[in-house]
């Protein structure tokens, strides 16, 4: 005979942490892994989706994907305002990057992770899936410290003030764009250094809450929304500060936008206004970057490292898991 437990409603996000959040990432960590180096970055990503979707319909929550893989008519699967889950449990939001950096893994290059946030309903910011400007600082430092609208050099000279550096020490991580010239002109007249990536600003703006560890003092430049907030639900967990702001340049987008409950297209996001209340997020490495070891294929055995955090109590935990039922990924 089975013995129902019932657990209360605010300890249920702190359940699927422990329990089941790592498994959704970690699913669609491996499936994507499989196709590492195949140039093959629409499988990868389907693969990924593929995965994620049915790790997040096994969990008893009602669940509302709003950042997904795009919008309904684009997206076959975990497109923004799909519901997931078994219908039964807390209301949750739900923000997912199945293969963040589609590239990196069709190539077989460091640091391409799959992702997802989830928090109570209505808490995260639904956002449309267009380009977002975005500026990011890790902990320890003053409130605005950092201001999107401030210049490059002008953000560079404040955050060494703040951290008692001159400016040569800092190094800015900044996507590897043509549209991001100015900016990395703009940085590099101050004396500071730019890191360049080609994909990944979710990890990219992580790596500003410990630059001791990766050397990335501040993140600046223009990216996908559903990243960026993702990087908030992150930041939201760990702490640190990031200003972002939608690109709704044209009338089609801020009709989607609108159609979103976003009612000022110019309005500037801090975390709180992307990521509110109870917050969880994940992320487990694909190919093995500086966030996270890549999935590891081994005779016997499947080895992945997952990042899992949680806004209310700060908790960072790093799970090395070994996967021997390897069974069940193949039938995944």
């Amino acid at each position: 005979m089975s013995t129902h437990i019932s657990v209360p409603p605010q300890l249920l996000l702190e359940r699927i942490l422990t329990l089941e959040i790592v498994r959704v990432t970690e699913r669609a960590a491996v499936s994507a892994a499989r196709l590492r180096g195949h140039g093959q970055e629409k499988a990868a990503d389907q693969a990924a989706v593929d995965a994620m979707r049915r790790e997040l319909n096994k969990l008893p929550i009602e669940g509302t994907v709003v950042i997904g893989e795009g919008e309904r008519d684009e997206a076959p699967m975990l497109f923004i305002g799909e519901k997931v889950g078994l219908n039964a449990g807390p209301q949750v939001d739900i923000a997912v990057d199945p293969l963040e950096g589609t590239t990196l893994c069709a190539k077989n290059m460091p640091g391409a992770i799959a992702t997802m946030a989830m928090a109570d309903g209505g808490t995260l910011l639904h956002a449309p899936d267009v380009y977002m400007e975005k500026i990011a600082i890790g902990p320890g430092y003053a409130k605005n410290v950092i201001e999107l609208d401030a210049s490059p050099a002008d953000n560079i000279q404040r955050l060494a003030k703040a951290k008692g550096v001159p400016a040569s020490a800092i190094t800015a991580l900044v996507l590897d764009r043509p549209r991001h010239a100015d900016i990395i002109a703009s940085i590099r007249s101050t004396g500071a250094a730019v890191r360049l990536i080609t994909d990944g600003d979710v990890a990219g703006v992580i790596h500003t809450t410990n630059p001791d560890e990766t050397g990335v003092d501040i993140y600046m430049g223009t990216g996908g929304a559903p990243e960026g907030v993702l990087a908030a639900a992150a930041l939201r967990c760990i702490g640190g500060q990031m200003q972002c702001r939608l690109i709704l340049d044209s009338e089609e987008k801020r009709e989607r936008a609108h159609k979103m409950g976003i009612t000022d297209p110019k309005m500037i996001y801090g975390i709180e206004d992307m990521a509110r209340g109870d917050c969880l997020f994940a992320a487990t490495g694909v190919t093995t970057g500086s966030l996270l070891t890549g999935v590891k294929f081994k005779k016997d055995t499947i080895e992945t490292e997952t990042v899992v955090m949680r806004s209310v109590t700060g908790t960072v935990r790093y799970i090395k898991a070994e996967h021997r039922q390897l069974e069940k990924f193949h039938l995944d």
